[in-house]
């Protein structure tokens, strides 16, 4: 099997995908420990794909228990370039109609308790992070989902909280003032991990509740969220298996290089084991010393 260039995190719902063919589960570990569940790779719609589910399958894990830093790490250890990350949010905004999607282009991060970076322990790196998605990746979610007959919509905030509870009428009233869009558990700090990773991320927004701010519309529950989730997961796979084939792989990603000039840490300074374990990462900007036999 050849190497996947996209990658796919499955949210809320989406635990496996029925349209994977010739599929191949890989069970990793990382510097970072190990991911949500094996990386199933397959072929998707003809396109080599790599899908995780970030929950693990009969979500098991919550979100501040993510270990985004493994998913991502694991992703990239692949050849993952492109990835895909589709998620339940709530909306902020009365035209944001649960079963619609969006496909964010900015984040609000309240998260408090997840770890950020690849970057410690002896290196750090600064990456720009002012449009945090890949636009031409979002464009490409934008037409498949119209092409799928979703109702979509383009751009938008997605406010990502710690979670797991959801939030309270207060905070959903002050979040409206903010003007974000949507709202969600997952996304940070998954987007900064990918950026530091060099890929190109998009992501497919399901909305499925007003959280608590609608004064119509029922308080958002688990169980109100598991009936959309359960009409969402065709829409998500229909989607996606429309966007594969126009996303233009061999350009590679267009965050190839954000590295380079991230990096601030003098090399020599970097410790060895530091560049060896990071090495899927920096090692075209970071010679990898190799232990000596006598090590």
């Amino acid at each position: 099997m050849s190497q996947p260039r996209v990658g796919v995190i499955g949210g809320s719902g989406l635990y496996a995908v029925a349209d994977l063919e010739q599929t191949e589960e890989i069970v990793l570990t990382t510097p970072f420990g190990d991911p949500s569940d094996a990386v199933v790779v397959g072929r998707w719609h003809g396109v080599e794909v790599a899908f995780i589910p970030r929950h693990g399958r009969g979500h098991r894990i919550m979100p501040s228990h993510i270990n985004a830093r493994a998913n991502i790490f694991a992703l990239k250890s692949l050849g993952v370039e492109w990835l895909i990350s589709v998620s339940a949010v709530g909306s902020m905004r009365e035209e944001l109609i649960p079963g619609e999607v969006v496909i964010p282009d900015q984040f609000v991060d309240r998260t408090v308790a997840r770890p950020c970076t690849f970057f410690e322990g002896g290196i750090v790196a600064h990456i720009s992070f002012a449009d945090p998605v890949c636009s031409l990746l979002s464009e490409v979610l934008h037409a498949a989902a119209r092409r799928a007959g979703a109702r979509v919509h383009f751009g938008g905030s997605y406010l990502c909280i710690e979670g797991p509870q959801f939030s309270t009428r207060a905070e959903s009233r002050i979040y409206r003032q903010w003007g974000v869009d949507v709202i969600g558990m997952t996304n940070l700090p998954e987007a900064k991990l990918a950026r530091e990773a060099e890929m190109s991320y998009g992501v497919l927004a399901f909305v499925t509740d007003y959280d608590c701010w609608h004064e119509t519309a029922e308080s958002v529950s688990v169980e109100t969220i598991v009936k959309i989730l359960q009409q969402n997961v065709a829409m998500a796979q229909q989607i996606i298996g429309e966007a594969l084939p126009a996303i233009p792989l061999e350009r590679g990603s267009p965050y190839r290089g954000t590295l380079k000039a991230a990096i601030i840490t003098d090399p020599t300074t970097i410790p060895p084991q530091i560049k060896r374990s990071l090495a899927p990462l920096i090692g075209p900007y970071i010679p990898v010393e190799t232990p000596s036999a006598s090590a």
